[in-house]
């Protein structure tokens, strides 16, 4: 298992990270004291409440003592929706852009900080203006393994999915 680490890519004026959920490789409150330390403005939990049981069912609270902003939108392992995300991603798109917008950071995590957390980050860097493709070459840079299915990859491109003459874009 891979050390515990944020990575990092600029988007809207501020940094958008990636980690695996913190615990998972059994040192929680040193993994919490890395996320802490990236020092974000808002957590943004990709993971099921199944799998925050499994070593981080401390982290809403611990976040909120710390002053950080936590969300939840769950969506199941290599899947790409779920109801929380549909009725959940416009309001904290917005609340990410505009902490982004002010230098901010936002933390995106799943289990392993791969699928989700890179199909939630992707999403984030198109809505604040960036092209699909382009974008997922950066963030890709960062995280090589950010987005795990074309599902994910779909979702995070959102309407931005089609090219400009109408016909879907091949990833």
């Amino acid at each position: 298992m891979e050390r515990f680490g944020v990575a990092e890519v600029k988007a809207g004026g501020g940094l958008i990270g990636l980690c695996p959920m913190p615990g998972r490789a059994g040192d929680y409150a040193g993994d919490l004291a890395a996320v802490l330390s990236w020092a974000p403005g808002l957590v943004v939990t990709m993971a099921t409440a199944a799998e925050l049981a499994l070593g981080a069912a401390a982290l809403p609270a611990d976040l909120a003592a710390a002053g950080i902003a936590w969300r939840h939108l769950p969506v199941a392992d290599f899947a790409a929706e779920s109801i929380a995300l549909g009725d959940g991603w416009a309001g904290v798109s917005a609340e990410a852009r505009g902490m982004l917008a002010s230098g901010g950071r936002v933390l995106f995590h799943c289990l392993g900080g791969c699928g989700r957390s890179g199909m939630a980050a992707l999403r984030l860097m198109v809505d604040c203006g960036e092209a699909p493709e382009a974008a997922l070459a950066r963030l890709r840079r960062a995280r090589p393994c950010a987005i795990e299915t074309d599902e994910q990859l779909r979702w995070a491109a959102g309407a931005s999915s089609r090219a400009a003459d109408g016909r879907t874009r091949s990833w």
